[in-house]
């Protein structure tokens, strides 16, 4: 009779996930080190399905290994991801924003879309993350090692440096036009580099700069500038130009969905907060979009080969973002404009205000015309003292019968 060994316990779902994001390690990290795939861990964290067997006992122990070092090190109950500190005091700024919440705490969809589509993620390439391998979704430069402090201009063009390749070809993808892609990315890395004690600290500076790259070129005013009113041309490629066109047509919100989750490979909680979506509309506008693009693109309904044509596309166009020193200068030369522009009007409306209150009268006096002689003018009529002519002419006719008809007198019967 054979002995059974004891199975090993395993904390609860929140707690894999909670240990997992306090040693700073992706889903992808942690599916490497099993030997799974990156679905499997998934749906490990949101409690669908628990490991039996070999698989159980490494993933124990591996969660033990993070919950020892999450003791020792007395991290924080939820880790914020690696961040770009640049030798900027950070404390005393604690993050308190809410995560979004987990997978498993997503209601249920569409059912008529749920089953005509399945949601599944797929990992992110690199010509839609960054140049070197990272983390899903994560585009922002590795931390610096203990001890050493980074200037804010040499951290800002660290982060620059890893994101700015990567997001110029997500922006291009977003809006179809290659100037508007760069402008785009150009713009938001100016505002971040304005913002930068905001961004240094924030918990995700990638995603800031990403979320404000995409929120400048899906902005409807561009139709208006002249540069922008006519199409630029298509790729050269038949199939990348059919993908690109058809990825046009979507809306806005799914199109940036879309890319966020099949492109760059965010989670489904982390697309909606970046959307600004709950997690259940960010799932439909995801569904709708797979949807629209099988239609039209049969060969493309799975998601994997939907996101490795989408790099493809991407990577096809040579796009070049500006070099970082030009984009800081740029952005303090922006600022310095706007600052001086500022206080031109503030001065110039304050000498309008002093000089009309100078030379303004306190009261008011109306105009008095000068007196002028008017010719031509007959004498005024007007009753008054009757001549000698007038009055012997009043006698006489008064004194004579005047003629007319004959009065007529009833008769008397």
């Amino acid at each position: 009779m054979t002995q059974q060994r004891p199975v090993p316990p395993l904390p609860s779902p929140k707690e894999r996930r909670r240990l997992r994001e306090a040693a700073s390690l992706t889903q992808a990290q942690v599916a490497e080190q099993m030997g799974v795939a990156r679905e499997t861990v998934r749906a490990w964290e949101s409690g669908r399905t628990t490991p039996r067997g070999p698989q159980r006992e490494a993933y124990a122990k591996l969660l033990a290994s993070l919950n020892k070092a999450d003791m020792v090190t007395n991290t924080q109950e939820t880790a914020p991801r690696p961040q770009v500190t640049a030798g900027l005091d950070a404390k005393g700024r604690k993050d308190r924003r809410p995560r979004p919440p987990g997978p498993a705490s997503t209601p249920l969809l569409d059912p008529a879309l749920a089953s005509t589509l399945e949601l599944q993620p797929v990992a992110p390439l690199a010509a839609l993350t960054s140049p070197a391998p990272l983390a899903p979704g994560a585009c922002a430069a590795a931390p610096p090692p203990p001890g050493t402090s980074l200037t804010p201009a040499q951290a800002f063009d660290a982060l620059y440096a890893f994101c700015a390749p990567a997001l110029v070809r997500q922006t291009y993808l977003l809006s179809g036009r290659r100037e508007l892609a760069r402008e785009s990315v150009e713009r938001a890395f100016q505002l971040a580099w304005q913002r930068w004690p905001e961004v240094a600290v924030d918990r995700d500076p990638a995603g800031w700069v990403r979320a404000t790259a995409y929120e400048f070129a899906l902005s409807p005013w561009h139709r208006f500038r002249p540069r922008y009113r006519h199409p630029e041309p298509p790729p050269a490629d038949a199939s990348d130009r059919a993908l690109l066109d058809v990825f046009l047509t979507l809306p806005a919100p799914q199109r940036r969905t879309l890319l966020l989750y099949d492109g760059v490979g965010l989670d489904l909680p982390e697309t909606a907060a970046e959307t600004e979506a709950s997690t259940p509309a960010a799932a439909n506008r995801l569904l709708r979009a797979r949807k629209v693009i099988a239609a039209r693109l049969p060969d493309l309904a799975d998601p994997v080969e939907l996101h490795r044509r989408l790099a493809e596309v991407a990577s096809a166009e040579r796009l070049r973002a500006a070099k970082s020193p030009t984009v800081r200068l740029g952005s303090e030369r922006r600022a310095r404009f706007w600052t001086r522009a500022a206080i031109a009007f503030t001065i110039a409306i304050i000498g309008a205000t002093a000089l009309t209150a100078r030379t303004a009268p306190t009261r008011y006096e109306p105009p008095v015309p000068p007196g002028e002689t008017v010719q031509g003018v007959p004498p005024r009529t007007a009753p008054g003292a009757l001549s000698d002519a007038e009055l012997n002419l009043r006698a006489k006719l008064r004194a004579e019968a005047q003629p007319g008809p004959e009065r007529l007198l009833p008769e008397g019967r």
